[in-house]
């Protein structure tokens, strides 16, 4: 299985994760889903400014948000293994790892794999599902060595 990524960063913030962390990341969530395939996905690290626009144009909620996932929607006859892109907001990131008293890189880590797992057709609109996503949250996390995100207050 090989991951291509894509990683933009639109954002001055420092202390950001590098690319082998986040193929790290995805990897490690990959492998424990037991997903076969290569994929192609794009990570963009954003500042608030554009994620409230995104998230405004896109889900009519006028403020930041941690993550936007958007999954590949590609035609039938484009062959390839393009899973999507995930929008990512430093400023949120680093905001609520201060908030929770979680490191930033860990709260990147979570946040990445939540994002995978949608890009994957996770969701957790109903609290079974929502039960389902976070329990693979938290052993792809435990593989990373990452503590349970869930064991603080927290606004996932």
């Amino acid at each position: 299985m090989a991951t291509i990524l894509d990683l933009q960063i639109a954002t001055n913030d420092k202390g950001l994760p590098i690319e082998n962390q986040f193929k790290l990341w995805l990897n490690t969530a990959l492998n424990h889903l037991n997903h076969q395939n290569d994929i192609e996905i794009t990570i963009r690290i954003v500042s608030a400014e554009e994620i409230t626009e995104l998230n405004n144009n896109f889900r009519g909620k006028n403020k930041p948000t941690n993550i936007l996932s958007f999954p590949a929607e590609l035609p039938n006859i484009v062959k390839g293994n393009y899973l999507g892109d995930l929008v990512i907001c430093a400023d949120i990131i680093n905001e609520e790892a201060l908030q929770d008293n979680k490191k930033p890189c860990d709260h990147f880590a979570h946040i990445t794999i939540h994002g995978l797992l949608h890009l994957l057709g996770f969701d957790h609109e109903t609290e079974k599902d929502a039960e389902q996503m976070e329990k693979l949250e938290i052993d792809i996390l435990k593989l990373l060595n990452i503590d349970n995100p869930y064991t603080t207050n927290n606004n996932e």
